[in-house]
């Protein structure tokens, strides 16, 4: 059956979203489907361990397994996966959490999948081994897909750069494009939340180039060609005083 904590959370996220930004966090709350799908992935990870160590002590120590029940209980609870993987299925490709909640109903799917395989073998030819076979199964694929989770939400609240994004192909565009940009440095780029990309960086202009509409041009190539809608940019009209072209992603 679905982890308790996983649909309703996950639903949290999808439908009312955090709070709005106040005057102690001006970003708002949108991290904390970062660390509720942080949460979810180390979850995951424990379960697919202590799954992993019950398959091989019972492969070692043969328990007896009733088919029929096995079947009927994991009929059910393949019927309430599913209708829990639809709700959130495409809901998760921008919000963490909802990913983590649909690991969490996908992992239940999986263990209902194997327990019907699992049920039919025992009772066709009663071989037993076939439960705990399929449950380590299960468990790699798990693993997997739940330490990949558990990656990309550090990612995100240790403030990596986004994937996508090429800061060398940044700055060369803005500073061979854009007429009036001399270059282009002291980048920094991070993510809010995936799908929500941030960046400050320092533009060194022509003295004789008009500030507001170079600041424009350089918004307008940003969000067009990067999808980064919110930059701050700080403009010069000279060297930079801390020290030139460095860049970074924090």
């Amino acid at each position: 059956m679905t982890h308790p904590g996983a649909v309703p959370g996950g639903g949290r996220a999808w439908g009312g979203g955090p709070p709005p930004p106040d005057e102690a966090r001006s970003y708002g709350y949108h991290r904390l489907e970062v660390v509720a799908a942080l949460v979810n992935g180390v979850a995951l990870v424990l379960i697919s361990v202590w799954i992993g160590v019950e398959a091989v002590r019972r492969l070692f120590a043969p328990a007896e397994v009733l088919g029929l029940p096995m079947l009927v209980i994991a009929a059910v609870g393949l019927a309430v996966n599913l209708l829990g993987f639809r709700i959130l299925h495409g809901a998760e490709r921008e919000n963490l959490n909802i990913r983590g909640a649909t690991l969490h109903v996908l992992s239940d799917m999986l263990g209902s999948l194997a327990a019907l395989a699992a049920g039919l073998v025992i009772l066709v030819t009663g071989w037993t081994p076939i439960d705990p076979v399929l449950s380590i199964l299960i468990m790699g694929l798990i693993l997997h897909s739940a330490l990949g989770l558990v990656f990309q939400s550090g990612h995100v609240l240790l403030e990596g750069a986004p994937r996508d994004l090429d800061v060398a192909a940044l700055r060369r565009s803005l500073a061979a494009e854009l007429a009036g940009v001399v270059s282009v440095h002291h980048v920094h780029a991070w993510l809010l939340t995936p799908g929500q990309p941030l960046l400050t960086m320092h533009v060194e202009i022509e003295p004789t180039a008009a500030h507001d509409e170079v600041l424009r041009r350089v918004q307008a190539l940003l969000a067009e060609r990067f999808g980064i809608h919110h930059a701050t940019i700080q403009v010069e009209c000279g060297p930079c005083a801390e020290g030139g072209a460095a860049t970074h992603h924090p």
